[in-house]
């Protein structure tokens, strides 16, 4: 138990409940489902497309509250975490539990009732892998865990695309690949340069259970593979040029900054440029790759 608990939390304030959402990956996963659902081109009713993104994103952050409620012990123990609302005493861990509850049932009721019930499932269950199979069981027990892990963050494109058309096909399927073979590479980066976090919360990270060389070699090797998938749709013809050159650029700038992370023998934190480069650019790839499918599927409908 943690020592903010010893004593009465004061009442949680709304930006403290709104801060166990984890808000800047759901504006993550509220954009890749937007693009999801703009890329199948499918007609749906505006205020029902903006109810369906409504209830991606609360079904993100209820992931969020309920990894936050069960990791409040290690989130104390590592300094990027330690003032999160339940370490810093602001909110108590049966606010958080119930929070986080009740806000996935809202969400997957919301989003079978707005769209369908495939999308929903699909919702439920990707709620289900972030907080249970991902945070209870992986994270503690694997250096694998942020590769098995990543699907949980892979689910929004294909969650928007299901949304609008009640059903999943190749490109959806790919985008979800995508953000799968992403989330290793541009996890590990950040892992690399905040390990003795990781190192004293007891989280087997990749950097903590192999060293920073293999997780170097693994960064490498997960970013060749992202550019194989991010080709894939165009190869596959189901985007246009638009989308090719802008998956051709991007993953160019990604290998190179892979390599440059891969060359690096750097131990200290603050010699790790390239690892912080590399998980800089990783975010601004994700949001331009998507942002070209959209433009690309829209232009070229």
């Amino acid at each position: 138990m943690i020592a903010a608990e010893s004593s009465t939390p004061l009442p949680a304030d709304w930006r403290d409940l709104f801060a166990l959402t984890k808000p800047r990956v759901m504006s993550l996963v509220v954009f890749t489902a937007l693009c999801g659902l703009l890329a199948s081109r499918a007609p749906i009713d505006p205020v029902l497309g903006f109810t369906a993104i409504l209830a991606i994103a609360l079904g993100a952050g209820a992931s969020g509250a309920l990894n936050q409620w069960y990791e409040a012990d290690l989130d104390a123990k590592m300094k990027r975490t330690a003032n999160r609302p339940l370490p810093g005493g602001r909110v108590d861990r049966t606010t958080a539990l119930h929070f986080g509850v009740g806000v996935a049932g809202f969400s997957v009721m919301l989003l079978g009732i707005a769209t369908n019930w495939l999308a929903a499932g699909i919702l439920a269950f990707s709620i289900f892998f972030y907080a249970v199979v991902y945070t209870v069981w992986l994270k503690p027990n694997t250096p694998q865990n942020i590769v098995i892990g990543g699907a949980a963050g892979a689910f929004p494109p294909l969650l928007g695309w299901a949304a609008a058309t009640g059903d999943v096909t190749m490109l959806p399927a790919l985008l979800f690949v995508i953000i799968f073979l992403w989330t290793p590479p541009h996890f590990w980066a950040l892992a690399l340069f905040v390990k003795t976090d990781y190192a004293a919360a007891g989280i087997p990270m990749l950097p903590v259970t192999a060293g920073a060389k293999a997780t170097r070699a693994q960064i490498l090797l997960y970013s060749g593979a992202l550019a194989i998938s991010a080709v894939a749709p165009w190869a596959l013809g189901l985007t246009g040029p638009i989308y090719g050159v802008a998956a051709l650029a991007l993953n160019a700038v990604f290998l190179a900054l892979a390599v440059r992370v891969w060359c690096n023998r750097a131990t200290a934190p603050e010699q790790m440029q390239p690892e912080k480069r590399l998980f800089g650019f990783s975010i601004l790839y994700l949001f331009v790759l998507f942002a070209a499918l959209v433009v690309d599927r829209l232009v070229l409908a």
